[in-house]
């Protein structure tokens, strides 16, 4: 049935990418359906000159577009999903989880060919907790330097602020073609991957009943049930955006293996466990690790940086 389909986007070059994908998709599954793309400028995209986690957290990368929807502009929205809050707000659902590509993180450099070859003192470019977290725990002689804006942005001030390396998705280079700028993909042993990562998830309005069923077909169920472990995981630990959290599950077989790290952003304290159980109750998987991370003493650091306190 042919119907008008409109996609709340970031304005970004890969989240324009990502948009484009899935109405790729959609013109394919649904022939005569008009498909268009509503690009909006977050705050998450304005706000540049400060972290993430100092202005709200990633949750500001997506208010907007299910405001657009809210108001009738959009049908519904893209988002990679590690932007996308563990709680979502009442009336919204992720109707479809698309399959996932390489979760890993990415070492970039001009200078240097691997993390490890990384000099003492070296200079990295990243502004995320979670990772800064990990490297500093590994390498406490680096110095993590701020690093926000688009993937562009972020390449081009690698050299112009000569920095020894930069680390950023590799599912985002991929996407957008600069898969060659990539020196080395990070194991997740050495940075465990965001909740999320390198998966693509379409929002909707839960009332919203045509639209969900529009994107069903989308939906990738081993995708679904990964990242499933990996949101209540994160929502029970209840982390604030001032919390440096890391998950990420596999399916292997029919049993699912979630691991999840929790740590202090300067790397010196880091919780970190995995739990392997059948794949059925993806959710129980990721409530069952992050209690026992909060047994294991990770609760009083999390209620301290939620509290905006030093570990």
């Amino acid at each position: 049935m042919s119907r008008l389909i409109r996609i709340a986007t970031r304005r970004s070059r890969l989240a324009l990418w990502q948009a484009g994908h899935v109405a790729e998709r959609l013109r394919a599954l649904h022939p005569g359906s008009e498909v268009r793309l509503v690009p909006i400028v977050t705050a998450g995209d304005r706000i540049l000159d400060r972290s993430l986690a100092a202005i709200g957290g990633k949750g500001l990368f997506i208010k907007e577009l299910e405001q657009a929807m809210l108001a009738g502009a959009a049908e519904l929205a893209v988002h990679s999903m590690k932007d996308v809050p563990a709680a979502l707000p009442a009336g919204f659902t992720i109707a479809a989880i698309l399959e996932r590509a390489d979760p890993r993180d990415a070492f970039v450099s001009d200078r240097h060919g691997s993390f490890a070859d990384l000099p003492p003192d070296a200079r990295v470019g990243t502004s995320s907790l979670r990772r800064q977290c990990q490297l500093l725990n590994r390498r406490p002689d680096l110095r993590i330097l701020p690093l926000r804006g688009n993937v562009e942005t972020r390449l081009a001030r690698l050299q112009s602020e000569g920095l020894d390396a930069i680390i950023l998705a590799a599912a985002g280079l991929d996407r957008l073609g600069l898969g060659a700028r990539i020196r080395e993909r990070l194991a997740t042993g050495i940075s465990l991957p965001a909740v999320g990562q390198a998966a693509i998830g379409i929002e909707c309005r839960d009332a919203d009943a045509g639209t969900a069923a529009l994107l069903a077909p989308l939906d990738h169920a081993p995708t679904r049930s990964c990242v499933e472990a990996e949101r209540a995981f994160a929502l029970r630990l209840g982390g604030s955006c001032q919390s440096p959290v890391a998950a990420f599950a596999e399916l292997q077989g029919t049993t699912l293996r979630l691991r999840g790290l929790v740590g202090a952003p300067d790397g010196s304290n880091v919780f970190a466990d995995s739990e392997a159980r059948p794949a059925g109750a993806p959710g129980d998987i990721g409530i069952a690790l992050a209690e026992r991370l909060l047994a294991a003493g990770a609760g009083p650091l999390l209620e301290t940086l939620r509290h905006g306190g030093s570990p």
